[in-house]
């Protein structure tokens, strides 16, 4: 059984088509990077999968529970992180994390933080309030309390938009540690992710899937990932 499940899943704002019959499947020990330009439909289509948006059409199956009526069980499977990763400013990065293990009930949630802290490179700045914290670390702190519980299922937002290439590296190596006993979908604009992080490559434009195909296909389509991209969203 997948643990992700896209069913025709649409959305309209308005007159304004956001995404129309998405599907797709992604198994447990995949990576699926998730690109389009801005606009596409990435983040409604992950809003949908999350249930912090109700589609208008179709469903959204997380292993094996309706998201739209089955949302606690869903959710207890689900790890999710936001574009731009909100928390909590004024709360240290040690108090929002505990802060999010005894929202998800956790049997022990003082392991459980020093875990997440030490999995994420977390400790040194463990201390400090999030509103302090410098925008890659606060994407790290976001992708922290997504992934505090061990959840199956990751849907990651542009994880690593606007981090320098060192906190990009750690955010990729997390992945690629946990990649084998999750589901994970990460949306990206950055094309030199899907070589180095992605197992399967979906690329979404104007609300529609335009590719779905594993990573080593996709990059056989040319030398000149920008050029293909752009031919696929046209």
């Amino acid at each position: 059984m997948p643990l992700i499940e896209a069913k025709n899943l649409s959305k309209s704002f308005g007159a304004i088509r956001a995404v129309h019959a998405v599907s797709f499947a992604v198994d447990r020990g995949e990576v699926v990077g998730f690109l389009g330009p801005n606009g596409a439909g990435k983040s409604t289509t992950m809003k949908m999968l999350t249930g912090h948006l109700r589609a208008d059409e179709g469903a959204a199956v997380i292993a094996g529970f309706d998201v739209a009526d089955q949302a606690v069980q869903a959710k207890q499977h689900l790890g999710y992180s936001p574009e731009g990763a909100p928390a909590y400013g004024e709360m240290t990065v040690r108090e929002f994390l505990r802060f999010a293990a005894d929202l998800r009930g956790l049997a022990d949630p003082a392991e459980s933080v020093r875990k997440t802290l030490e999995l994420c490179r977390l400790n040194e700045v463990a201390a400090q309030t999030i509103d302090t914290l410098s925008k890659g670390y606060r994407m790290r702190v976001g992708f922290a309390q997504a992934v505090i519980h061990d959840p199956e299922v990751l849907i990651l937002d542009e994880p690593t938009d606007g981090l320098d290439p060192n906190q990009k590296f750690e955010v990729r190596r997390i992945l690629k540690e946990m990649a084998a006993r999750k589901a994970v979908i990460v949306s990206t604009h950055i094309l030199e992710e899907v070589g180095e992080l992605c197992t399967r490559v979906i690329v979404i434009a104007k609300g529609e899937v335009r590719c779905d195909e594993s990573r080593d296909k996709f990059l056989a389509r040319g030398t000149d990932l920008n050029a293909v991209f752009r031919q696929l969203t046209a």
